[in-house]
This record gives C-alpha cells, structure tokens and sequence, in this order.
C-alpha cells in the first residue's frame, strides 16, 4: 500500500501519478478564503471546524500570501471566523476551545503581518469589524480571564497566555498595537496575580505571566494612564509579590547556572590546557567566547516591581536555599511545551527548591544576590547591544534600590551577611579568588564590589561613559545613605579612590585625574594632617604598630587643629526619573523584547500533540 506522507497541509501518496490531496481542515480554510459564506452550503460549517486539529503553517501562510486587497474581499468571513472562535471559547469541550485559540493566534499574526505592507487597512476592521469590536473584545478578554483562573487544563492557561503574548508582540512598538487598547479596558491584571500567587500556576505558567505584565506594563505608558501601571504599584499581597519575586530569582538562576556551566567547560577544555602551557596572553579574548543569551524580558519585569511597587522592596531580601545546591525529587513535566520566551527554561528540581523550607547546612540566598551574580556576568562585556541594555538596565535597577530607605536599610544591616560569588573579569594582572575565601559581609559591600569591579575593568578606549557615571551615581547615593545614618562600614576603599596613582603617572589619563584629584581636597588634607601626628606618636613612644585606640587617641588630640574646605551638597543628589531621561532607552528596549517574545512564539510552542493527549475523547 502506498505510504501517504503529510506536507503543508497536502497528504500526498508516494506513487507520482496521484494527485495530492488535502487535509479536511485545510478544504474548510479554502472555503474560507472565498468570498461566500462557508456556513450558506454547510450549515454545521463552523462547528466542525473546530473539531478539526489545527494548520497553523497553512492559515498563516494563506493570510500572507494575499495582498491587502484580495483581503478585504474576505473581510467578512475574516470577522466572522474571528467571532466564532471566541463562542469555541465557552465550549464545553477542551478540544474546541484549543482549536480556537489556536486558531485565534493565526488570524491574528497573519492579519498583522499584511499592516507591514502599505495596503491600509485598519487591523481591527480586519479582525472583527468595527462595529462588532467593543463586545468582540470584551468577550474575549472575558474568556480568556475565566480560562486562567480557573481550576481547569493547565494546557488551556498555557495557551491563553501564549495568545495573549502574540497579541501584545504582533508589533515591534507595543503602544502602537491598537488592539491593545481593549485589553486595557478589559483587564486581566488579577488573573496574572493569581497565576503568581499560587504555586502549581506559578511553576507552569509563572515565566509567561511576568513577562506579559512587563509588556503590558510599558503599553503607552508616557502618554496616557495604564491601568497596569497604577494596579502594580499598589500591589501589598505578599504571596504574590513573592511569587513574582521566585519567577524573576529562577529565571536569572538558570541563566547564571548555564553561564557557570559554560565556563568551567571552558575552563577543563582543550584551550584551558593549552593557556596552561603558553600563559594566558589571550585570556581576555578567550573569555569573549562564554556567552549565554541575556534576558532582558525578565530583567524588565524585575525593574517595573521594583520602580513601581515599594512593597516589592522586602522580596528582595526574602531568603531562600541557594538555587542549583538543593537536590528533590523531579516533578511531572509540564503538560505542553513551557520554554520561557528568550531563555530555557529552569529545571523542575530548581523550581521546587526554592519552595523548600530553609536548612541550616544549605548556604541561604535571596533575590538581590541572584541579581547581583547576573548583573556581575552580563557587565562583564558590554560590547554586545543586547548585554549593553542588560548591563544599563541592572544599574538603572541599583539605582532604584540605592535610593530607597527600607532597601538600604537591609542593606546595611550587619546581621544579615552573605558570602557573595559575583563573577570577575580575568585579567593579566590578577588571579581569580577563591569562592571558599569569600568573607560574610553586608550585602552593601556586594553592591559596592560590583560597582568598583566594573570601575577597574573597563578602562578601554571606547569609554562607556554613561554606565561609569551610573556606578558612580549608585556609590554616591550608598554613601549618603551612610552619612545620614552614621553607618560605619567596614569596606576596602582602596580599588575606587586609587585616581591619584594616575595623576602623577605620564599618560593620557593625568589631567583628568589630577582634577579628580584636586576634588578629593578634603581627604588629601584629612590624610596630610594626621599621618605625621601618627609617625611622631610612634617614634616618641616607641611603638611599630599602633593599635586602633591609639590611632583614635592621636586624631582626638589633633582634630582641633585640622583645616578643611566646607563642601555644601555633597549629600544631595538627583533622584532617578524614567520619563524624563530613560524614555528613549526603554522604548528601544521594549520593542528589542517584543521582537524576541514573539520570534520565540514559534509553531512548535504553540503544538497541539501533547494538547491533544490531555483531551483524547470527547463526551
């Protein structure tokens, strides 16, 4: 018997002399693709096609095919295909609701993809008729609402929240999605909240929801009030703020894990041997090649809770196992295909851990380190575009987290000490610590090690400016926060204010310094005034070294006489404002994610098999 092998819709027999056939379903898209109505020769014409196993290569290769002309022909049948997949909805069974929003997602990305030409029609007329929109709309978002909160298929929630990416992602520049419109009108915000909220939701579907409110979040959001908006920055639920918090910890978990992974590859591999035998000459160069893809959807989401939601702050330092150290047991896989837009996913036994109750052997984390440990990687080369808006990103972050009082507070906080891993760039001139030398320290110092780090490391000819005055701006704001609160902080200054060794250096870095230099008056003249008094206390009492009591002693008895310059302002500083100065950057930034959201929407995310093995029967 001759085999039949399947292609674009076409079951095609292996002898040549047959003529190809068509699938049922794509006969039934044909019909559509006339100018009559399907339904006037076949009345059960859209019940059945609902029950038919979906084509999406087929109906989106047909809407683009067409020219916007040949389109508009068909407007009618496109409205009301469009109109019966949202009734499919509220079906009873699952297996016409899949096929729907399937379906949903093909009409929607082939009719977009026609606006990209100049054929002029409106993308909603096309869709749904303006006349028909509002309740086509608000039907819509009903459905998709109900989908999610309710106790049904996690297959179903997961496919809602894929069409409702591919609805924000159609276009490049989210706020120019009118459709858009609607969904702020018919809102969803509690729904995502709920998915957040609780646990078996969050681990299957936690990744999508977050980046969804990340977009959502940035829909026209310096011309006109988003609902999205001012509905985050009152959330105080602790259970969903923690939720939100472990989706963003385990995304940039993975993403950590995977970059550790490729470096001690790296590291055991062939060109490891061979930097043995020659020197590491080429140790910079080499380390360019250990790369991971950065993930700025999920950086994003992190910015929006913290700069929208200061009850976010706490999230931060909520403790939890070191993710990657915990071992249990491996959960079900995931009922149909989860793979985060623009990452891998975690693994299940990284997304239980984080639940588990904390162990007093098990080294305890929390979200601002794991932020810290990406942020420490992704800065390391900011030659990339795509590691460039990361690295901006996480220090517009820090700038958020410096200015707030609660976070600084925690910060500073001497009973809560971390031993902080952030990875450091090799270099000629110095041999990388050793994790287990790691001291316990104020998480203040890991932010602070993070900033001199990229200080020291950066000094190349194509200066990143901007994001030096950033670490800048996050050291200076820490500081301040010390003097108004009289923390003392037992930190090695030495790595930052080194400027003055290249101001008595020939090179072309002196000038600068020297003014750098000239700025520091205060401390040169704090530094010129006591050291004689200490050496002369020394030699009269004959003493090599001088404990820490005896160095007070000394500047008590001479504080009198020292002179300094009065610096009005130095603890005053500008507080961030997105609108104002980051629009332009976030603009760009939102439109490189929605990109990347919807290049990773591919056909084989949106797959009915597994689906459809969940709804094997129909009652």
């Amino acid at each position: 018997m001759a085999q039949v092998e399947k292609r674009g819709g076409l079951l095609r027999k292996s002898s040549a002399s047959k003529k190809p056939l068509k699938e049922k379903v794509v006969l039934m898209y044909d019909e559509i693709f006339m100018t009559e109505d399907p339904s006037k020769c076949s009345p059960r014409f859209w019940e059945e096609l609902f029950l038919m196993k979906v084509n999406l290569e087929y109906l989106e290769g047909k809407l683009e095919s067409l020219d916007g002309e040949e389109l508009m022909k068909i407007k009618d049948n496109i409205n009301c295909l469009f109109q019966h997949c949202i009734q499919a909805l509220g079906e009873e069974h699952p297996i016409r609701v899949v096929n729907a929003l399937q379906t949903l997602c093909a009409l929607i990305r082939g009719v977009h993809q026609k606006n990209k030409s100049t054929s002029g029609f409106d993308i909603i007329n096309m869709l749904m008729g303006f006349d028909k929109a509002e309740l086509c709309m608000k039907n819509l978002m009903e459905s998709l609402d109900s989908l999610l909160c309710a106790e049904g298929s996690e297959s179903l929630k997961s496919l809602c929240l894929k069409l409702l990416l591919c609805l924000v992602t159609v276009t490049d520049n989210i706020s120019q999605n009118t459709i858009l419109e609607y969904v702020m009108i018919n809102s969803i915000f509690e729904a995502i909240l709920q998915i957040l909220s609780h646990p078996p939701s969050r681990r299957e579907h936690g990744y999508d929801a977050v980046v969804l409110l990340a977009l959502l979040v940035n829909y026209r959001k310096y011309e006109s009030v988003n609902p999205y908006i001012v509905k985050l920055s009152i959330v105080d639920d602790e259970a969903t703020l923690n939720g939100m918090g472990l989706v963003i910890a385990q995304a940039l978990s993975e993403y950590n894990r995977q970059y550790k992974d490729k470096e001690e590859e790296h590291q055991s591999g062939f060109f490891s041997a061979l930097t043995n035998m020659v020197g590491s000459m080429f140790i910079a160069d080499a380390h360019e090649k250990i790369s991971v893809q950065t993930n700025e959807a999920i950086l994003l989401a992190l910015y929006e809770a913290v700069h929208l939601n200061r009850n976010f702050i706490t999230v931060l330092a909520q403790s939890h196992p070191e993710m990657g150290l915990v071992t249990t047991p491996v959960s079900p896989a995931p009922t149909t295909p989860a793979t985060p837009l623009g990452t891998t996913p975690p693994s299940s036994d990284v997304i239980s851990s984080v639940e588990l109750p904390l162990d007093a052997d098990v080294q305890t984390s929390n979200l601002l380190i794991t932020f810290l440990k990406y942020s420490s990687i992704v800065m390391q080369d900011t030659k990339d575009e795509h590691r460039l808006h990361s690295g901006k990103l996480c220090l517009i972050i820090l700038t958020c987290i410096a200015e707030d009082q609660y976070a600084n507070a925690f910060l500073h906080d001497d009973n809560m000490n971390f031993r902080v891993n952030l990875h450091r760039m090799p270099m000629r001139h110095r041999k990388k610590a050793a994790d287990k030398n790691l001291p316990c320290r104020p998480l203040v110092c890991a932010v602070l090690d993070l900033m001199v780090e990229f200080i020291v490391t950066h000094m190349m000819k194509e200066f990143p400016m901007d994001l030096y005055v950033r670490c800048i701006q996050v050291v200076h704001k820490l500081l301040c926060y010390q003097k108004k609160c009289r923390v003392r902080l037992h930190y090695t200054w030495r790595e930052l204010w080194s400027v003055l060794r290249l101001s008595t250096n020939a090179g072309q870095w002196k000038e600068a310094a020297s003014k750098v230099t000239h700025a520091l008056v205060n401390i040169r003249a704090i530094i010129n005034h006591f050291n004689p008094k200490i050496e002369s206390y020394a030699a009269v009492n004959h003493i090599s070294q001088l404990s820490e009591e005896q160095v007070l002693e000394v500047v008590r008895a001479n504080y009198d006489t020292l002179t300094l310059k009065l610096q009005d302002g130095l603890d005053q500083y500008e507080r961030y404002s997105e609108q104002h100065k980051e629009a332009a950057f976030f603009k760009e930034l939102v439109r490189s994610i929605s990109t990347n959201v919807r290049r990773n929407l591919a056909f084989h995310t949106l797959s009915q098999e597994v689906l459809l093995k969940e709804f094997s029967t129909i009652s």
